[in-house]
This record gives C-alpha cells, structure tokens and sequence, in this order.
C-alpha cells in the first residue's frame, strides 16, 4: 500500500465526514491550500509535524490518518 495514497484517502474521507473545506483545514493548520490538495490526490509525502498539524485541524488522532481501512488491507500479491 502506498501510504502516501493511504493517507491522501484517509484524509479526504475524514475532512468530507467534518464537513471541512480544504481551505479550512490549510488556515486551522497554518499550511498552504495547494500543500492540502496534493496531500489528498497522494502527491505529498507528509512530514510527521504536517500529520500532527492536520489532525489536529480534523479533530482526530494523527492515527486516524495513516490506520488501514478495510479495503485497504488485501494482500499485495506481487
């Protein structure tokens, strides 16, 4: 799994769920728009600080952000 994906799909999904724009998210954790939309599309490869900020912003636990969902935990078969 690429956790640059994961962690795009786990925010977005969180982000939708709070009713959060992205531009409410990128003001609450003092980082850019641009830097919360490539994040999302799994274009970033986030700091640990950016993971705490944006969770933070969330509402969640930095956890919430990198945790597998379901779908996500088939097996690799390469």
């Amino acid at each position: 799994m690429d956790m640059r994906r994961l962690v795009g799909r786990n925010f977005a999904r969180l982000r939708l769920e709070k009713g959060m724009t992205q531009e409410e998210i990128a003001a609450s954790a003092n980082i850019s728009q641009q830097y919360v939309s490539g994040l999302e599309r799994g274009q970033r490869n986030p700091t640990v600080v950016s993971l705490y900020k944006i969770a933070q912003a969330l509402g969640v636990s930095h956890m919430e952000l990198v945790r597998p969902q379901a779908s996500d935990e088939t097996p690799d078969r390469r």
